[in-house]
């Protein structure tokens, strides 16, 4: 791979690998690209939406499926809720702290 980083010349590229190693299956793309490291949601989202885009629906596992219908979106809500307010009282430091 170039690179796992959130600059889209690594990126976009390394999307379109994991594509390739996963076969064109959405499910492996998404797997691939969250053990990869690096900034694996940005290319998780590309590999495996284009996957998902040329597959389709049908073509993720129905267990996995199956799973993210039974989820509580009320406590989805409240973690999220409590990620960002961890995430503002961590305002000053990390790539934040030079812009």
């Amino acid at each position: 791979l170039v690179g796992t980083g959130v600059a889209s010349h690594e990126s976009v590229p390394a999307a379109f690998a994991v594509l390739e190693i996963a076969g064109g299956d959405p499910w492996q793309a998404a797997v691939i690209s969250a053990n990869l490291g690096g900034d694996t949601d940005t290319i998780g989202a590309i590999a495996a939406g284009m996957a998902g885009a040329c597959a389709g629906f049908r073509r993720l596992p129905q267990e996995q499926v199956a799973r993210l219908k039974g989820l509580d979106m009320a406590e989805v809500r409240a973690l999220a809720a409590d990620l960002v307010a961890v995430r503002m009282a961590k305002r000053g430091s990390g790539k934040d702290a030079a812009a």
